[in-house]
């Protein structure tokens, strides 16, 4: 039996990665910094999972975490994923982002260097591009997150060049119904949940015009595995291959309302229930992102099973369900 160890499992990607490992016959164990109590969709599982303390700031502690799991496979998931708190805290997020890699492959080189290692690379590498980003585009981030997922990404190259099994999966987008609540997504399927419910509290985003490549989390972590599973390291983008626009997503949730209570159209629904905040607007904003994940379509079949319609229904009906657990109208 293959034992992984999952950095991050708390988080919206490590646990949709654990139920696939676990489906596949993995024994998985887990990096966490306190008690996974808030892992509600653990709740079927999490009993199969042995979960090790640790902080990717702690050598010491990932030292003894490893030392524990003796993992055929890590996949470090762990990070400062939020942009706008990348502007706050730099330094954190790069001792974060970078550094817990640094402290992993240090690790893994020192202690089972026949360890396989994926590193969570970002679409926010890129920055600005013009048009869709592969394997051979120019990397140029625009903010000190993109700038740490870029420093990680290039520890990963050094360190493959020494002979470890490491790959970056460079995944644009995705998102869940456990997406973290701070998350634009997020953001905008909790608010229209409670606008179903006749709540009529104006939500505040930032640029209405900005552009990702969004899809499903559950896609993308069966993307994670198999890149661990080739027979040389290498990255891979991940992503759909279409963009669309916060406002796109507004206008989705608006058709899944099925246009909310007879507005006339999604622009006077998102007058009514959007502000467009000038604080929530980001410093050096990237407007457009999209992949070409061609490399990993050709060498191991990847492909996306959830469109942006569904990824929104999604989210929506979980949020709208959960809303109604609490015992709201």
């Amino acid at each position: 039996m293959k034992k992984a160890l999952i950095t991050g499992i708390s988080g919206q990607d490590g646990s949709y990665l654990a139920e696939y490992l676990l489906d596949i016959g993995y024994q998985v164990y887990g990096l966490v910094r306190r008690e996974p109590q808030t892992m509600r969709w653990a709740d079927s599982y999490r009993h199969r999972i042995e979960y090790l303390y640790g902080d990717m700031r702690d050598s010491t502690s990932l030292e003894v975490a490893f030392t524990k799991a003796w993992p055929d496979e890590v996949y470090n998931l762990a990070g400062q994923v939020f942009v706008p708190t990348s502007w706050e805290c730099p330094a954190e997020t790069f001792d974060i982002n970078a550094g817990g890699l640094a402290r992993l492959l240090r690790i893994v080189e020192r202690r089972k260097p026949d360890t396989r290692l994926y590193q969570a690379s970002s679409s926010e590498m890129y920055g600005n591009a013009d048009g869709p980003c592969s394997e051979q585009t120019a990397f140029s981030p625009a903010s000190p997150y993109g700038t740490s997922k870029l420093a990680a990404h290039e520890l990963i190259r050094v360190y493959r060049g020494r002979g470890l099994y490491a790959v970056g999966g460079i995944l644009f987008n995705h998102e869940s119904p456990r997406r973290g609540p701070e998350m634009v997504t997020r953001k905008i399927t909790l608010a229209a949940a409670r606008w179903a419910n006749g709540d009529k509290t104006k939500l505040k985003l930032g640029n209405l015009q900005s552009r990702r490549d969004w899809g499903f989390a559950g896609d993308y972590v069966k993307a994670m595995h198999a890149m661990l599973q080739q027979v040389k390291p290498k990255d891979y983008v991940i992503g759909t291959g279409k963009s669309y626009s916060v406002a796109d997503f507004l206008t989705q949730v608006f058709t899944e309302l099925n246009g909310f209570n007879g507005k006339k159209n999604i622009s006077q629904f998102i007058e009514e229930y959007v502000e467009v905040a000038p604080d929530l607007l980001r410093p050096n904003e990237i407007y457009q992102l999209r992949a070409d994940a061609t490399l990993a379509q050709k060498e191991f079949g990847w492909r996306p099973t959830v469109d942006f319609p569904q990824l929104v229904r999604m989210m929506l009906e979980a949020d709208i369900k959960a809303l109604h657990s609490r015992g709201q109208p």
